[in-house]
């Protein structure tokens, strides 16, 4: 399999190239199709490896690549800053996904850590039926003390 040379980071392997490209195709396919809840969460799964191989790939990698870009530090550093800012941003990125998930339907319940308040919606009464509006008036007009229209003055 060929990757061009200048798409990639001369210090890591091409399975990180090929990693983060297919995801990011599969980022398009789920932005792209709206109505596909299969797109989205393929698009968090494969982050959620990709943050697992990254880290893989720039602990056996990084400190190897260090000492043979001596002669270029400015390229290397550049390089291995903007790799380790695209993996840094990708937890958030995974947040951001799992919303659009969960905006598209889908129905699994994963909890990052954070609390959520939620209030018990059994105590209200719905206003869509209204089943005794004519005992409430009457109830109402005999707190008054008088008849409907009459005045107590």
């Amino acid at each position: 399999m060929f990757v061009c040379r200048a798409c990639s980071i001369p210090w890591l392997p091409t399975s990180y190239v090929l990693g983060n490209l297919s995801v990011l195709a599969v980022g398009v396919w789920a932005i792209a199709q709206r109505d596909s809840i299969d797109a989205v969460l393929m698009f968090l799964i494969g982050l959620a490896v990709t943050i697992l191989t990254d880290i893989v790939h720039f602990g056996l990698y990084y400190a190897d690549a260090e000492s043979r870009f001596e002669k270029t530090p400015d390229f290397f550093r550049f390089c291995g800053g903007m790799a380790i800012l695209s993996l840094l941003l990708k937890p958030v990125s995974c947040v951001f996904v799992y919303q659009m998930y969960r905006e598209r339907g889908g129905e699994y319940n994963v909890n990052f850590g954070f609390p959520k308040i939620t209030r018990n919606r059994d105590a209200y009464q719905s206003i869509d039926h209204q089943d005794q509006s004519g005992s409430s008036a009457s109830s109402y007009n005999q707190a008054e003390g008088g008849k409907p229209g009459s005045s107590s003055y």
